[in-house]
């Protein structure tokens, strides 16, 4: 695996995808970020993401809906979801589907970059 994939970050909280983006390009992966589910769904960028990191609660569609949505669309990148508000519902949903984990807001620094090793390899 190499530098070149790209990690999408979807929250609806631009102070959090910002530290989210910086944190995983501080890894060695490129980033591309996305204030809403419906943002990520509408680009370009679906068949490209090699992991997606998601905030769970958002305005509009969840990051649970969101994850339902790509995989109707054939896609199914290895997921983290975040939040501050872990629904029971997500814990059910964890390495089912390409979910590998749920990371509590605040992010740890080693548990990222952890579950990206894993998802990704090394950058």
């Amino acid at each position: 695996m190499d530098a070149t994939q790209i990690v999408c970050i979807v929250d609806d909280d631009e102070s959090v995808r910002r530290a989210t983006a910086s944190l995983v390009r501080s890894l060695g992966w490129q980033t591309r970020v996305f204030a809403s589910a419906e943002e990520f769904l509408q680009s370009s960028d679906l068949g490209g993401t090699a992991c997606l990191i998601s905030d769970v609660r958002m305005p509009g569609m969840s990051g649970i809906e969101m994850h339902v949505q790509l995989l109707k669309y054939g896609y199914a990148p290895p997921t983290l979801f975040i939040s501050a508000f872990p629904p029971v519902a997500l814990q059910a949903k964890i390495e089912e589907d390409g979910v590998l984990a749920f990371l509590p807001k605040p992010v740890d620094a080693t548990a990222m970059a952890h579950w990206l090793s894993r998802a990704l390899g090394s950058p």
